[in-house]
């Protein structure tokens, strides 16, 4: 049983008048009776809730950051229903509407929607639906509670694609869509042209010039269906916010532009999420699934407060791989953990493979290693400047080692990727 404010109003203006004209408390009781008989007539009248019939349809995905639409189909059989539905989410599937009005006569259907605007990644799913029905005199009525099953997916936002069309302007001149052809070791043999000043004199082909008699120049075009594994690190150092967002999320964001770039220019792409365990595990999708399904597998992806076993992302990748191949691994350049971790088990993967280390730099520190203001602002500065020595030791020593490492802030880290994997295509290393 529901009592509406009118109900209220009703019981205090009736004890108010019998004060004034029988004060007994005799007379408060037949006021007090005489309301819940009428209340209670009125839930009687009220239609059932319980005996609506619902169904749904809408969106089942949406990026992170857009609006999603959820319709709500409700079928009355019994008496008519007036009053409120309420349609639950968790807060985080981000609920923009107020409880609807509900006007439902015997027999008809209505279609409510529900507008999202999810404020994490994953799957929101709905929580009940409540209506609350009034009687036709306004004083009470009923509610119940039905479960509506449906799932909204919230994906990760691809905010970096906006970089992919000046990208893929470059890759089309590595390609050999414009007079732009490059030279590298393993590339594809694409032609012969004229000899001209500035041109890289390991290029000539001897036999073609003493043909001819004049000097003639190989060209190359960079070499397509290669293999890219791109492997996130889901672990704790991933779980630190830097900047609006966890490391992770900015992780994802990178390895989607370079998903996309790789995939325009041919490659074969994987994709790998890993901490002590996988958490994700996409293998070579062809070319038109290939953001689809990443987005939809990094999704419920969250970075787990373990540290990352790397002796496991290490063997997953060469169990993925039987040719040379690009293998991209996200995480954070913490020299403790990557020293400790990482460079005893890196070998195998230098040895057999191109290994590009990507990691998201927090540009606080370039705020605190500038601050002057006081005597705290000195500590941290030292602090700071410490910390960039320590991540620049430890970039030199990948690099000896024979990794390519890229350590930009959220800003530039995904664009930076695709730079970075751009040159490697350019050189002929891939």
């Amino acid at each position: 049983m529901v009592l509406t404010g009118r109900a209220g109003i009703l019981a205090a203006a009736g004890v108010v008048f019998v004060a004034l004209v029988m004060p007994s408390w005799a007379g408060v009781g037949v006021v007090v009776a005489a309301v819940l008989v009428v209340c209670l007539v009125d839930i009687l009248l009220a239609g059932s809730p319980r005996r609506l019939q619902f169904s749904r349809e809408g969106d089942n995905a949406v990026r992170l950051g857009e609006q999603a639409m959820v319709n709500l189909l409700i079928t009355n059989p019994g008496r008519r229903v007036r009053g409120l539905l309420r349609d639950a989410w968790p807060p985080s599937a981000g609920v923009l509407d107020p409880p609807h009005k509900l006007d439902l006569p015997s027999g008809e259907r209505r279609r409510l929607t529900t507008h999202l605007l999810p404020t994490r990644r994953g799957d929101r799913h709905a929580f009940r639906v409540t209506v609350r029905s009034i009687g036709p005199l306004g004083f009470a009525g009923r509610q119940g509670s039905h479960q509506v099953a449906w799932t909204v997916r919230a994906l990760p936002p691809f905010k970096s694609r906006k970089h992919l069309p000046s990208r893929l302007a470059r890759l089309r001149e590595l390609d050999g869509r414009t007079a732009l052809l490059v030279r590298g070791q393993g590339t594809e043999f694409d032609s012969l042209r004229d000899y001209v000043p500035g041109d890289d004199v390991r290029s000539i082909d001897w036999r073609a010039t003493a043909r001819r008699g004049n000097v003639v120049l190989r060209t190359w075009r960079p070499e397509r269906d290669r293999q890219v594994v791109i492997v996130i690190d889901s672990g704790r150092l991933s779980a630190g916010r830097v900047g609006d967002a966890p490391r992770l999320d900015h992780a994802m964001d990178a390895a989607l532009l370079l998903a996309a770039l790789a995939t325009r220019a041919g490659d074969r792409v994987s994709l790998l999420a890993c901490d002590s365990a996988v958490r994700a595990d996409v293998r070579r999708p062809a070319p038109e699934d290939v953001l689809p399904s990443f987005v939809n597998a990094l999704a419920n992806v969250e970075a787990e407060l373990v540290q990352t076993d790397f002796r496991i992302v290490v063997s997953q990748v060469l169990e993925r791989l039987r040719q040379r191949s690009l293998v991209v691994l996200l995480t954070g350049l913490d020299p403790a953990v990557i020293e400790e971790s990482l460079l005893p088990v890196i070998g195998p993967l230098l040895r057999r493979h191109v290994v590009l280390l990507a990691s998201v730099a927090d540009p606080r520190l370039t705020e605190l290693e500038a601050a002057r203001g006081d005597l705290l602002d000195v500590y941290g500065a030292a602090s700071a400047a410490r910390t960039r020595l320590d991540r620049d030791r430890l970039t030199a020593t990948l690099t000896r080692a024979g990794a390519t490492v890229v350590d930009e802030p959220p800003d530039h880290i995904a664009p930076a990727l695709a730079d970075t994997y751009l040159a490697l295509k350019k050189a002929g290393r891939l």
